[in-house]
């Protein structure tokens, strides 16, 4: 363990780029992954032009999820707009809105919505979903009030977010973020631990010293062990200073649960460095098993729950899966350990056949 620890010194560039790395990582994919829909650029086409019309455009303009950018006379244009990309969505208000609407009579609005992003649109149509519909309850009280009719709901849906009331996407995603890279750096840190070894000719020295074989495994993963966490402490300070990533729930369960996932995570390394030659080999290895499970299979960004049956069984290859589930539910929802005593359950489960099948191949070698 000491000697890996000053052969960590001895490699400063490599140093600072491991301290470098997860904090431009977060920093960069902080800021482009975010889901959340704000200033939807909006044209309206308004062909009613009337006291009514006005009102409704105004009531969309205020809020903060529409910014009315251009306006429009005729159909031409709108489609113009939309096939530029000007818009992303436009509004269309018929000839007769208002004298349909005094009438009494159905007034319908229509929305163009532009659907290349799918998950955009589906949000963009429920945001003017919930403005039309506020906007259509308030002018009919209205109305109704002037015919000194009152109105009574018989029953009045409220709903309450809990754990993310503003419904924001930062920090789902930059925890699931947190989990990729975390996993990314230990298994390629110790992926190279034992090959280095072997490329230098250390490891026959190894091999015919007094040194078992478990305290040849722990002392290559402690050191890694102890950088990690470090680096896990810097990569929550940095989310919470520049992305308001706030830990509500126990930092010592947080500590706990970080500790039984690096440590899966090493183990996965130590495999990896007794199965590859090359230091190279072994890089390009524990980049493809860590990197890719971890962001498309451990709902980092996609939910697991809306994978298809086969896939979800496939998820567990990966001990980012059950890390992201704990750190959620410490960070976002502050439960207890009750609540993901069997995440932990199944880091060590892990943990320990990879470093079982790391050890019966290194005794295999040591013969």
């Amino acid at each position: 363990m000491i000697k890996e620890l000053k052969q960590i010194q001895r490699d400063p560039v490599t140093l600072i780029v491991i301290f470098v790395f997860p904090i431009l990582m977060l920093i960069l994919f902080g800021y482009a992954l975010n889901f959340d829909v704000k200033g939807v650029q909006l044209g309206v086409y308004d062909q009613d032009k009337s006291e009514l019309s006005r009102q409704f455009i105004y009531s969309l303009g205020k809020t903060e999820y529409f910014e009315i950018v251009t306006t429009f006379e005729n159909q031409n244009q709108v489609n113009k707009a939309l096939d530029d990309k000007q818009v992303q969505c436009v509004v269309s208000i018929p000839q007769n809105l208002s004298d349909d609407f005094f009438a009494n009579k159905n007034v319908k609005i229509q929305y163009l919505v532009d659907g290349v992003n799918g998950n955009t649109a589906v949000v963009i149509a429920g945001y003017v979903a919930l403005a039309t519909r506020d906007l259509s309850e308030k002018y009919v009280n209205e109305v109704l009030e002037r015919k000194g009719i009152n109105i009574v709901k018989p029953v009045e849906l409220k709903q309450n977010f809990w754990y993310n009331p503003e419904l924001k996407t930062t920090p789902f995603l930059l925890l699931g973020l947190m989990g990729s890279i975390m996993i990314t750096l230990a298994v390629i840190l110790t992926a190279v631990a034992i090959v280095r070894e072997k490329e230098l000719g250390t490891m026959e020295q190894i091999n015919v010293s007094p040194l078992t074989t478990l305290e040849l495994i722990f002392g290559k993963i402690i050191p890694y062990l102890l950088l990690s966490l470090l680096i896990s402490a810097i990569v929550l300070i940095v989310g919470n200073i520049m992305f308001q990533v706030q830990i509500k729930g126990s930092l010592f369960l947080l500590f706990i649960a970080t500790l039984f996932y690096l440590f899966a995570c090493l183990s996965i390394g130590i495999l990896v460095s007794t199965i590859a030659d090359s230091q190279q080999v072994a890089y390009q290895m524990g980049l493809l098993i860590s990197q890719i499970p971890s962001n498309l299979l451990s709902g980092a960004i996609f939910p697991i729950e809306s994978m298809p049956p086969a896939v979800q069984i496939l998820t567990n290859i990966t001990p980012a899966k059950f890390y992201l589930i704990a750190l959620r539910a410490i960070v976002i929802r502050a439960v207890g350990i009750e609540a993901f005593w069997q995440q932990l359950l199944y880091l060590s489960i892990f943990a320990f056949v990879c470093l079982s099948i790391a050890a019966l191949k290194i005794i295999k070698q040591r013969k």
